[in-house]
């Protein structure tokens, strides 16, 4: 098997990608993806396109804005109920993260915008919804 010297310059494709990185962008907070060379498919904190297997990821900037996919509370672990939700970006990319407002209250389709908070537990991103979903209380 074949493995190239050290001494070859390529970029390491999960070293800093995928965080939330101030020092990377204009912006206070970024939230970085990659996305493959190769084939194009968006992914966060990957070391390998799950698609093709290509290790060439460049490192883009995320617009912030996705809808929830699933949302779960969570009682465990914490002294009060919190979410914990995946959310599809616009960008193609899924993420795991935490949508401010009252666990219940989250539902899969809700739109967010990533919020400059941070969580304190996990350190994950936070998000906040765009907009009060209208339900109709039956």
């Amino acid at each position: 098997m074949y493995h190239p010297s050290a001494s070859t310059s390529h970029p390491v494709a999960g070293a800093a990608a995928g965080v939330l990185d101030p020092a990377a962008t204009d912006a206070k907070d970024a939230l970085l993806f990659q996305r493959c060379t190769w084939c194009g498919t968006a992914m966060y904190h990957r070391l390998l396109c799950p698609v093709c297997q290509g290790s060439e990821l460049r490192t883009e900037r995320s617009e912030g804005v996705g809808t929830v996919r699933h949302s779960t509370v969570v009682h465990r672990n914490t002294p009060a109920a919190r979410n914990v939700s995946l959310i599809e970006m616009a960008e193609g990319f899924v993420i795991r993260g935490r949508v401010m407002g009252p666990p219940i209250g989250i539902h899969s389709g809700d739109r967010v915008r990533l919020s400059t908070a941070k969580d304190p537990v996990r350190g994950e991103p936070v998000f906040q919804l765009v907009d009060e979903p209208y339900r109709a209380w039956t």
